[in-house]
């Protein structure tokens, strides 16, 4: 039993450390997409104001986001 334990723990280790490294690389991923969003709102808007005021009908992808913004209010076991 204390080794099924030892293994369990290890195993809940590993995933923890995974979960940790995964949530870094979708919060880079989350800004750069919210860089390059800005980026094309900004085209877009320059474009826009030579043809008049046309509406800008990109969507928020954050309202879409299943992912936390802030791992910090993430509760961990």
């Amino acid at each position: 039993m204390e080794r099924l334990n030892s293994k369990l723990y290890l195993q809940n280790c590993y995933i923890m450390k995974e979960n940790e490294r995964l949530r870094k690389k979708a919060q880079l991923l989350n800004q750069e997409n919210q860089a390059l969003l800005s980026e094309l709102k900004q085209k877009l808007g320059k474009g826009n104001s030579s043809k008049g005021n046309a509406p800008n009908n990109i969507p928020d992808l954050n309202l879409c986001s299943t992912s936390n913004p802030n791992p910090a209010n993430s509760t961990k076991p």
